[in-house]
């Protein structure tokens, strides 16, 4: 594991200003500021207000108060969106208030996506020996009885082979333009698609990742009926965090806190406390100072949380949320054992598994 170094100003009494997140070409509304313990901006609503519109002004724009993060941090965003100069220089405005502990932007990371080739109509990656993982070994010692495994991704389809093993979730997209689904955050963390027409990139069908991902790790098995999951008698909690273009740094947090069983303003707690996470999700740039806290979070209440290596064919420790410490990175393998053109790679990776080819409850 490394400690993330792309913060501009780590002197201790120093702000920390995370731009490792700021691209060229790309701009940015959103942000993600904590205030120092004791400060008048962490107590109060109005010195916070004064703060921004001060912080603001000097910039020409005017800055409001979203919400505040079960981190404790708050996330803001300014009435037009800033090119990476403009972000950068409204964050250096915000970092110079001696209150701030860290500003970052609220970035949008994206599902990992894992191909499907239709010609793999077998699960070989549980049983070839050259590259898959004795799943049938391994079914003799455990089959996942007694494990929550929350899927932090685009939440999930009504699926006859998924619906047996699917315990209750939540939806915790806080953003309209995101969610696709019509509304903020509720208990229902149905996938309604993540299709585009041009919003983000180029337009696209919706990708159903959650529900994918959801059967590698628990699909109904033995009922003679679809695929077989790694841990098929693990229960399935879905916490829908990504949506249309993706899904905020700071509602991915959110949710890392709420499915390891923490607090989370307005949400009520889970009753299922989930012994794993999985993300397979990421975006480019340092591990996130607001993501890091919500992992430390986390693993102190006893979770383990897996995360996606990444799929840039690049080093995974520039990339978030791998690059986190406390957490286990997963690189993708071939039907050869080979890696997986796409997949990141690096000192960084704890292990890799099949991940070309993959049939799954897509």
């Amino acid at each position: 594991m490394v400690v993330p170094t792309a913060f501009a100003a780590p002197d201790i009494g120093t702000a920390r200003i995370n731009t490792s997140m700021l691209k060229a070409g790309q701009t940015y509304d959103r942000f993600i500021v904590k205030y120092r313990a004791g400060s008048s901006e962490l107590a109060s609503s109005n010195m916070r207000a004064q703060a921004l519109n001060n912080a603001g002004l000097l910039q020409g724009l005017a800055v409001g108060h979203l919400r505040r993060m079960a981190v404790g941090a708050d996330v803001i965003k300014s009435e037009r969106k800033l090119d990476r100069a403009g972000a950068e220089a409204l964050m250096q405005q915000i970092a110079a208030n001696p209150n701030v502990e860290y500003i970052e932007v609220d970035a949008l990371l994206k599902p990992v996506f894992t191909p499907n080739d239709s010609r793999y109509n077998e699960q070989w990656h549980y049983y070839e020996p050259t590259a898959g993982i004795n799943a049938p070994a391994a079914w003799d010692l455990s089959t996942g009885s007694g494990v929550v495994v929350a899927v932090l991704d685009t939440g999930i389809t009504n699926h006859p082979d998924l619906n047996g093993n699917v315990i209750a979730g939540y939806d915790l997209i806080s953003d309209t333009a995101v969610s696709n689904d019509g509304d903020g955050r509720d208990a229902d963390p149905s996938d309604p698609g993540d299709w585009t027409i041009g919003q983000c990139d180029a337009p696209s069908d919706s990708s159903w990742h959650g529900t994918h991902v959801a059967g590698t790790v628990a699909a109904v098995t033995n009922n003679g009926d679809g695929v077989a999951g790694v841990a098929y008698n693990a229960k399935i909690m879905p916490v829908r965090v990504l949506g249309t273009c993706g899904g905020y740094t700071s509602d991915i947090a959110d949710g890392i806190v709420w499915a390891s069983g923490g607090s989370v303003s307005g949400v009520p707690l889970t009753k299922t406390p989930a012994q794993v996470i999985n993300m397979s999700l990421g975006g480019s740039g340092a591990c996130s100072i607001t993501t890091q806290n919500a992992i430390n979070s986390a693993v102190g209440r006893g979770s383990t949380v897996v995360v996606a290596a990444g799929n840039e064919n690049a080093n995974a420790a520039n990339f978030n949320p791998a690059s986190c410490n406390n957490v286990i990175v997963v690189a993708a393998t071939t039907r050869s054992g080979s890696r997986s053109s796409f997949s990141n790679y690096g000192s960084i990776v704890d292990l890799a598994a099949p991940g070309s080819g993959i049939l799954s409850t897509l």
